[in-house]
């Protein structure tokens, strides 16, 4: 038996690679990233290819090792090339975010380090500093000091968090759910939903509240609908408002929502995954008045921080509704529970094992400070109000209302021919150039086109780019 730990040691440790080739790996993969970044501002937004990286399946799952460069290419062909690049400035469609530099910096150390972020037991600086980031996020939307929340991968497990929260707090039981009654519009985004489904409460009267011209709750409908549900016998105790919603950037209004969840003793959830971080600025504050509010709220770092994909979070105002819908000890965790100064995140959601996820935030706002964050936000709303205003004095264009936060919507109306036709077309003809990327809706019966803009790389010119290849693609279709 010896003998074959002691080979099977020689062979493991290949695992645990000398100064030597630590070095030589980090250089060639800083090069990789460094002639990215250095290229980024000419790189397409959008790349349509007919291999659709399949070329990776050339490549399978060895025994033996292989080279860092021809993994390198491999990635730069089959992964960096094709589809949407996200780091992109010209990521105009969807939601984008980011991937700041300093993050990736944060996300090395974590790896290396593999500090276990769950519980406070395993790692107090991990846990504290995610505790910090979780106070920093309540305080600037105005939570009180005690309010407490978890990182997330993102909005859809940030949602799960606050639904079952509010479910547990409101003893929604297995034998009320049929006369349950949840309110949201139609807008809402469909993790919502995904979430509902998941924490069980699938068969609740799902009622989906009018909105008004500009796509947002109507408060004084909801506040009909309540009652009337209450006549009929069923139970109200959830209502679910957007801080930005997807399609068209709507913040529904968040004041009188919260009054009537208030006077009607529902819990007010809000999904702010998208918006919430527009607090940070002035012009932001005025368009999401109300959001502190609510009982819980989701809202994301990698959008509106700017940060890699996986990295969401949820606030709670009171913290024994989070700790009472997701505590838990096992056996084997006994050790875990007389090292308790502070929550630790896997009392407080669906995670047991959690990456240091917390660093990747802390680190960019340390490094860089708020200013910029604050800066790049307002700079994304006016850019989406700049575009609007000149998108809607080109002749052919239909604009949709005024962007409360950073998305736009419009379509083209042609000359002659089918408008539907016509729009998709359009969206095709942007993706095959790929300088930019923007997505489509379809949003009460019509095919739209969407402008976000969130991602920190865009600036004036990225949108002065977009206009002149809207004119430029319809020129080209209008002609055919």
């Amino acid at each position: 038996m010896l003998d074959r730990i002691k080979s099977l040691e020689k062979i493991s440790r290949r695992l645990e690679p000398s100064p030597a080739e630590r070095t030589a790996l980090i250089e060639q993969v800083l090069a990789y990233s460094n002639d990215f970044l250095d290229h980024i501002y000419q790189l397409p937004a959008y790349v349509v290819s007919e291999d659709k990286g399949i070329g990776l399946y050339d490549s399978p799952i060895d025994e033996g090792p292989a080279r860092i460069n021809d993994l390198l290419d491999l990635l730069r062909q089959h992964v960096d090339r094709p589809g949407l690049n996200p780091a992109s400035g010209g990521h105009l469609g969807y939601i984008p975010g980011g991937g700041i530099f300093h993050s990736a910096l944060a996300d090395y150390l974590a790896d290396v380090t593999n500090r276990y972020a769950g519980a406070f037991f395993g790692s107090p600086g991990a846990v504290r500093m995610e505790n910090m980031l979780i106070t920093w996020m309540a305080s600037i939307v105005g939570y009180p000091d005690d309010a407490v929340g978890n990182l997330t991968s993102g909005g859809s497990i940030a949602n799960l968090i606050g639904i079952v929260t509010a479910r547990d707090a409101k003893q929604i039981k297995a034998k009320e759910i049929e006369r349950s009654a949840i309110y949201l519009t139609a807008h809402a985004h469909h993790s919502v939903d995904k979430a509902i489904r998941i924490a069980g409460l699938k068969e609740c009267n799902l009622r989906y509240v009018p909105m008004d011209d500009r796509y947002r709750m109507d408060a004084e409908a909801l506040d009909r609908m309540i009652v009337a549900d209450k006549r009929a016998g069923l139970h109200p105790w959830l209502v679910v408002a957007s801080a930005g919603t997807t399609d068209v950037g709507a913040v529904d209004p968040m004041i009188p929502i919260s009054d009537i969840a208030r006077r009607h003793q529902l819990w007010f959830h809000v999904d702010g995954a998208y918006g919430a971080f527009f607090v940070l600025c002035e012009e932001g504050k005025k368009v999401l008045v109300g959001m502190d509010r609510s009982d819980s709220l989701v809202m994301d770092p990698h959008k509106g921080l700017f940060l890699p994909y996986g990295t969401g979070g949820v606030l709670v105002k009171e913290s024994k509704q989070l700790i009472d819908a997701h505590y838990y000890v096992a056996n084997y965790m006994q050790d875990t529970i007389h090292s308790r100064d502070e929550l630790s995140p896997a009392d407080l959601s669906p995670e047991l094992t959690k990456h240091f996820r917390g660093l990747r935030l802390w680190l960019p706002l340390k490094l860089a400070g708020v200013a910029p964050f604050r800066a790049g936000l307002e700079e994304k709303m006016l850019l989406a109000r700049y575009f609007h205003e000149r998108l809607s004095q080109i002749p052919g264009f239909e604009v949709g209302p005024a962007p409360e936060l950073s998305v736009v919507t419009f379509r083209y109306r042609p000359a002659k021919g089918d408008v539907k036709t016509f729009n998709e077309r359009l969206v095709q003809e942007i993706h095959q150039d790929g300088r930019v990327f923007l997505s489509s809706s379809t949003i009460d019966g019509k095919f739209i086109i969407r402008l976000a803009a969130l991602a920190f790389r865009t600036h004036i010119e990225t949108i002065d780019l977009a206009l002149e290849i809207l004119r430029e693609k319809v020129r080209k279709l209008e002609n055919e």
